[in-house]
This record gives structure tokens, sequence and C-alpha cells, in this order.
């Protein structure tokens, strides 16, 4: 169970193709309402409300087209999983490298579901490189896609402290979801570095 959920205020547009993008401060996080909402045709466009106190803005972009308009993008949750001195220990790290990302896993649970049901994309990365006392902006991409065409790439921008951390966002997809084989390509990038990983589920 992810500490940090943060809900999702979804825009709609009939826009096929064109992506939005909202930003909300942190301070808002502790709001209660708010699920993903999909769209039947056209993009979905949702700003992600963030925690009390903190200084990090995020914003979620992109939407559900094509074989899965219609579906749910729910509420975005992170954890974080070690402090920066494990990080560094664990991937002896030396500042002389300069900035490091490195994704440990990236999943869709469960890997297979049916039209209606509900997957979550996962992602576990490393972060290093962030100036003393500093956050550096992470970008995360989910780009989703079906016989190599796109329908959908859910992107969160947040900023981190070096460490690793663990984030999801649950999709529910639509009840007319084609059946198949759909490819995940999970990327996050800083600055001036990145890394990406591939992994699949199947609609049955």
């Amino acid at each position: 169970m992810f500490r940090k959920i943060i809900s999702i205020i979804v825009i709609l547009t009939f826009l096929s193709g064109v992506f939005g993008c909202a930003s909300i401060p942190q301070e808002h996080k502790g709001a209660a309402t708010g699920a993903g909402i999909g769209a039947a045709t056209g993009v979905v466009a949702g700003a992600l409300l963030g925690a009390s106190g903190a200084k990090t803005e995020m914003a979620i972009l992109g939407g559900l087209i094509g074989a899965l308009a219609g579906g749910l993008i729910g509420h975005y949750g992170y954890d974080k999983k070690k402090s920066k001195e494990e990080t560094a220990q664990k991937y002896k790290y030396n500042p002389s490298k300069g900035m490091m990302v490195k994704i440990e896993d990236a999943s869709v649970h469960p890997v297979s579901a049916k039209p209606g049901d509900k997957i979550e994309l996962r992602i576990t990365y490393a972060v290093l490189g962030a100036p003393a006392g500093a956050e550096l902006q992470i970008t995360e991409t989910r780009e989703i896609r079906f016989k190599d065409e796109l329908y959908g790439k859910p992107e969160v921008t947040i900023f981190r402290e070096d460490g690793t951390y663990s984030s999801n966002i649950p999709i529910t997809l639509p009840s007319d979801a084609k059946r198949g084989t759909y490819k995940v390509i999970m990327t996050v990038k800083a600055p001036n570095a990145r890394d990406s990983k591939e992994t699949t589920f199947s609609v049955r």
C-alpha cells in the first residue's frame, strides 16, 4: 500500500491526439476526492493534488485513446523506499559520476486482465546526483502501445531528493478494450539522465 495517494482531477477534451496538462501545488494533497475519469473520445488530462507542506508540484498529462478510450485513470501513489545513503551504498555511487537514474523494476499487475478490470502500472527507480539540499525535477512516463500504435501516455512530473522510489498509476480498462498484448514503455527522466524499461500485459 502506498503511503502517499494523490487524487487526480480530470479534464475532458475532444481533440483526439492532443494532450492537455494541469498542475496544482502539493500543498493540496489532503483532498480525498477526485478519481480519474476516462474519455469516450479524445484526451484526458488530470491535475495531481500534492502533499501538505511540500515544495514540489506535479502534473499528469495525456490520456487513454484508441483501444483504451473510455478507460479510467485512477489515483497516482508513490512511496520512498530507500534513503539517499542507502541508495548510494547499493550502487557504490560517487558524486563525481554525475546524475544517475536507474529503473530497478517496471511491471503491470496483473499481467493478464479482462475488459473492465483494473491494472496497475508500477515502477521502482533510484535517483542520485541532486545538489546538496536540493531536489531534481523527475518526469515519469508510462507509454502504452497496442500493435505498435500509441493508446495512452500518462506522464507525471515531480521534484525528488536523492533516494529510491516506487510509484503507481492504476487504470481501469474500458468494457470494450481490445483483446491482445499491450506494451508499456516506462521512462524516468532527470535533467541530465534517464532510463527506460519495457514490460507487457494482456487483455483476454
